[in-house]
């Protein structure tokens, strides 16, 4: 065998210790674990140093001080594990090196790219010809949209904003939720459309949008709506508002990090309907569709808002017909993203993807019960794959977060959400079973008795 065999055997050998652990380990690395990290801080030194000692020192000081998010008990913020079918093809994927920027850069990566995007927008329902673009997260999705809004708005009034700017634009106004995501508010900020202009509509006890509370239309308008509150799991009522905004000229994007792939169950469908009735729409992959960072995807109704937000010619780059990566999406030089969505989609069919989406739901109704049960506060209708528990007050509930995370059976995020401090519980990933939530709930129930 050749060094680089060696080398890339090696490796697979320490991954594969390192994820068979997982579900043993503390999901939060041990102080020694995290001292040790001080190993890497040293000078560089002059003379190269083979890559095997190099692997070495990355597994025996990175690997013990890592999160177990790929693990079963990681329920923090809305973190996916990557299922195995998606990191082997990830592994393939970074062998092949392919910068996906254009069909000549690489055929397999483009192609790929198309069919994943396909089979999306088949599973969602969204409009034939939707166009989009694999980012690295739908902060940059949501990004993205939006500058396919600005787009195609001010082309509408005879502006070309991406020539001319936004100095003696007509002004577009933005409307979104009171629960709006901060990373929506963060592309609205970088698109010079400024976070503290946005009109913020009402919400209900849930954090959906408040239908009966959306402005009147006037002049170029975005409005912004949500599938999937970060803290409840909420959805905005869609259906009743995309016709709405749409009878009164504007654009309505949705932002679906997560509970986009709640269309591929039957019995969570519903929570997002009319979602395909949307113009634009930004979700992630590494989440819910468990694939591995990083991986996001901007789609548009009409490509051509898209490609117009997006594109870029240079002398040098193939100019033809084929649907080039790069003109969709704000990278030219990029790693092939689509491997994985497609081997993720292609590994779970739709039944696959729906019975993961129940199975991280029915976990979640099943933390909330034993919650209750013990006589924790649930503070949202569980209607997706969060749950927030309060234990008291806001002192006592970050005594338990606090002590739940230090004690690695479990980790779970915290939040403030409509004015009560909780604790997140978020379940996304593949590998959580019954056995895996009725162990850590019991960890969080004995946790939380001790911390009176």
């Amino acid at each position: 065998m050749t060094d680089q065999t060696d080398l890339l055997q090696n490796a697979a050998r320490r991954a594969t210790r390192y994820l068979d652990a997982l579900p043993q380990r503390a999901i939060w690395p041990s102080d020694a674990a995290l001292a040790a990290l001080e190993g890497f801080v040293e000078p560089l030194q002059r003379e190269p140093v083979p890559a095997e000692t190099v692997l070495a020192r990355l597994d025996q000081l990175g690997s013990p001080a890592t999160v177990a998010s790929a693990g079963p008990r990681y329920f923090g913020y809305v973190v996916g594990g990557a299922l195995p079918a998606t990191v082997a093809a990830n592994w393939l994927a970074t062998a092949w090196d392919q910068n996906v920027h254009h069909w000549a850069g690489s055929p397999v990566g483009a192609q790929l790219e198309e069919v994943a995007l396909g089979w999306i927008c088949d599973l969602a329902g969204l409009p034939a010809g939707t166009g989009g673009a694999f980012v690295t997260g739908a902060s940059i999705a949501n990004l993205c949209a939006l500058a396919a809004a600005r787009h195609a708005l001010l082309a509408r009034l005879g502006w070309d904003v991406e020539a001319r700017g936004l100095y003696g634009a007509p002004e577009i106004r933005i409307v979104a939720g009171e629960e709006v995501h901060s990373t929506l508010l963060k592309a609205i900020a970088l698109l010079g459309f400024g976070r503290e202009r946005v009109v913020r509509v009402p919400a209900d006890g849930q954090g959906r949008m408040r239908a009966d509370a959306l402005p009147a239309n006037s002049g170029p308008t975005i409005v912004c709506l949500q599938a999937g509150d970060v803290n409840a799991g909420a959805c905005d009522p869609l259906a009743e508002i995309i016709p709405a905004a749409h009878a009164a000229g504007a654009w309505v994007h949705v932002d679906a990090a997560f509970g986009f792939w709640a269309i591929a169950s039957p019995r969570h469908a519903p929570l997002v309907a009319g979602l395909g009735l949307a113009d634009s729409w930004a979700t992630d992959a590494h989440k819910w569709l468990n694939v591995p960072y990083d991986c996001g995807l901007a789609l548009v109704r009409d490509p051509l808002a898209l490609q117009g937000a997006m594109s870029i010619r240079a002398a040098y780059l193939p100019d033809d017909d084929r649907r080039e990566p790069s003109r969709f999406g704000p990278e030219l030089s990029r790693r092939a993203r689509g491997v994985a969505v497609w081997a993720a989609l292609k590994h779970l069919g739709r039944d696959g993807l729906a019975a993961l989406v129940e199975r991280c739901c029915e976990h979640a109704r099943r933390f909330a019960t034993g919650l209750a049960a013990a006589g924790h506060a649930v503070l949202n209708d569980v209607v997706l794959n969060q749950v927030l528990v309060s234990f008291g007050s806001p002192e006592r509930t970050r005594r338990v977060l606090a002590a739940v995370q230090a004690e690695g059976t479990c980790w779970c995020s915290g939040t403030v959400w409509r004015g009560q401090t909780a604790m997140r519980i978020s379940v996304t990933s593949w590998a959580t079973t019954k056995e895996d939530v009725d162990r850590s709930l019991a960890a969080i129930l004995r946790i939380a008795a001790e911390q009176v």
